[in-house]
């Protein structure tokens, strides 16, 4: 070694090992290989847990971009009386406004329950496929019920 100590006897360089050497080769055959690639995504189908686990990471975007929104009326709501009306007038009145507000909630909703479920996923709780595609239909469910009762507030 460089630093002067000797390496054991069974020491192989890992690219050796048998273990390893076997996955190198299948990589090899599988990268190889004539099959043909389906690269449209539009013809593969995802499992519902993929489903979630991608509009969890979208939605987290749209939250993202949402914050301008929501800082922005946040700010001239606290500007001044009259900014705070503006504000209030246009939840109360712009069909626009309404739309943003209630996909801003419905996004939050679904990001919530789906990060809750990502969460006991990195506790080692239902990590199997048939408790995962479960922990799916339960978020799928319960974000429809928040996404509902948002729209009811909102509306």
């Amino acid at each position: 070694m460089a630093d002067g100590r000797a390496l054991p006897q069974n020491h192989r360089p890992l690219g050796l090992c048998p273990k390893h050497r076997a996955g190198q080769e299948s990589v090899y055959r599988a990268v190889n290989s004539k099959r043909p690639v389906n690269l449209d995504i539009s013809t593969i189908k995802l499992p519902l847990p993929a489903l979630t686990s991608i509009t969890h990471r979208i939605t987290g975007i749209i939250l993202f971009i949402g914050l301008i929104f929501a800082f922005w009326a946040l700010d001239k709501s606290l500007s001044s009386p009259a900014g705070f009306y503006a504000v209030q007038d246009a939840l109360a009145n712009s069909l626009l406004a309404k739309l943003v507000a209630w996909g801003l909630l419905s996004a939050l909703a679904f990001h919530f329950v789906a990060g809750i479920k990502h969460l006991l996923m990195d506790l080692n709780i239902g990590v199997t496929l048939e408790s995962g595609v479960r922990k799916a239909q339960i978020t799928v469910v319960v974000s429809a019920v928040l996404v509902i009762l948002a729209g009811v507030w909102v509306w």
